[in-house]
């Protein structure tokens, strides 16, 4: 069996026969053959990165999600989902394991929302499940390989290889589990929010209902105290400035009996 370097060795002198043949000059196939090569190694170099990032993802999900009783500060976590994002963007097919990986890290921070929606493509979506994926790219390609060498000689990679096993373990044993546990508890965050949207709406119109009876009592009293001031200072005109002082009202009652 000819291996991927056999076989692009014998495409590129394919064509360069074919080229020799119809006169191109040789200086110029040994200059498309040396660009070629250099892209070649470019893309999987990336290719190569791409899929240890995976790899550096695993174990760092599975040292935070085995059940060994150590307590974990919330930036590992985040610093570990932010990782398995990062190689999510990074390929345009990554492995169902990642995804799985992702859910059950987002389970323990306490994003069930994002949980649900990882756990979902790979426990009801057969499209992403492995049987699924028929025409893999380079990226997803090259992945299978470093996982099937490490999976017939575990002992160059042993930790590697434990967490790939205890992370397929977990998702053969936990993972419809794990879904629903994610969903209701989804649910029931996303029924509180709207309880609260709610409350904090009718705490709104309760608010502007006071303040607008408030302005309405400070405009009446805007309005209505120049009048009262007015009635007053006609009652104290009626009663004080017309009423007779009291030594008169005397001399006209003693006139009067006199």
């Amino acid at each position: 069996m000819i291996s991927d370097k056999g076989q692009a060795a014998l495409t590129f002198g394919v064509i360069a026969a074919m080229l020799f043949v119809v006169g191109f000059p040789l200086f110029g196939i040994f200059f498309l053959g040396a660009i070629a090569y250099f892209v070649t190694r470019l893309f999987a170099h990336t290719s190569r990165q791409d899929t240890r990032k995976i790899f550096e993802f695993y174990l760092s999900a599975n040292e935070i999600l085995r059940d060994d009783e150590r307590r974990w500060f919330g930036f590992e976590i985040q610093e570990s989902i932010a990782l398995g994002e990062r190689t999510l963007k990074s390929m345009r097919s990554a492995p169902p394991l990642v995804h799985f990986a992702l859910g059950a890290l987002y389970t323990k921070s306490g994003d069930h929302t994002s949980a649900v929606q990882h756990f979902q493509q790979i426990l009801e979506d057969n499209s992403i499940v492995e049987q699924g994926i028929v025409y893999p790219t380079p990226e997803l390609r090259e992945y299978v390989r470093v996982l099937r060498k490490i999976e017939r000689e575990p002992a160059e990679s042993p930790m590697t290889s434990s967490a790939v096993r205890s992370l397929e373990r977990m998702r053969k044993n936990r993972g419809e589990k794990m879904l629903e546990e994610s969903k209701r508890f989804a649910a029931q965050l996303l029924s509180e929010n709207e309880a609260a949207k709610e409350l904090l709406n009718e705490h709104g119109q309760i608010s502007s209902g006071v303040k607008a009876d408030t302005e309405i009592m400070n405009g009446d009293r805007e309005s209505v105290s120049p009048a009262n001031r007015t009635a007053n200072e006609e009652n104290q005109a009626s009663f004080g400035g017309g009423r007779k002082p009291i030594t008169e009202v005397l001399h006209d009652i003693y006139d009067n009996k006199v």
